[in-house]
């Protein structure tokens, strides 16, 4: 590769390359950025830092209500939800069918009861 090297002071300032080869080393730190993010979240999987969620899941949150897709996925009845989050099971129907929208409390209790945060269980209309 032609690199001419600037000096200042008798010390090394500047490299100059061909543009190309600039274009080459911007992709490669891009390439290098994305494999320490992958690390990164690999090592959060490893420490339970990070949930692996099925595909069949991501999928359902798409176009169903995140509360239902969650308590199912994580095996909860209705019952059982509505008992560790302090509602009545008719109340939390409601919630996951649309009827209601929940207090910002009940959305939080919920997202606790299920282990997630409470942007994971926000109605998409309410969170636009």
């Amino acid at each position: 590769m032609n690199v001419q090297v600037i000096e200042k002071d008798g010390k090394p300032e500047w490299a100059v390359i061909p543009y190309e080869a600039y274009q080459e080393l911007i992709a490669q730190a891009d390439m290098l950025q994305d494999v320490h993010a992958y690390d990164a979240v690999k090592q959060a999987i490893a420490a339970g830092q990070e949930e692996l969620v099925p595909a069949h899941v991501a999928y359902a949150l798409l176009d169903q209500n995140a509360i239902k897709v969650w308590r199912e996925y994580r095996g909860l009845s209705q019952q059982a939800l509505a008992a560790a989050v302090g509602i009545s099971k008719p109340y939390l129907s409601q919630l996951e069918v649309g009827k209601r929208a929940g207090s910002t409390a009940v959305l939080q209790a919920i997202a606790a009861a299920l282990d997630l945060t409470i942007d994971d269980v926000i109605p998409s209309d309410l969170s636009e």
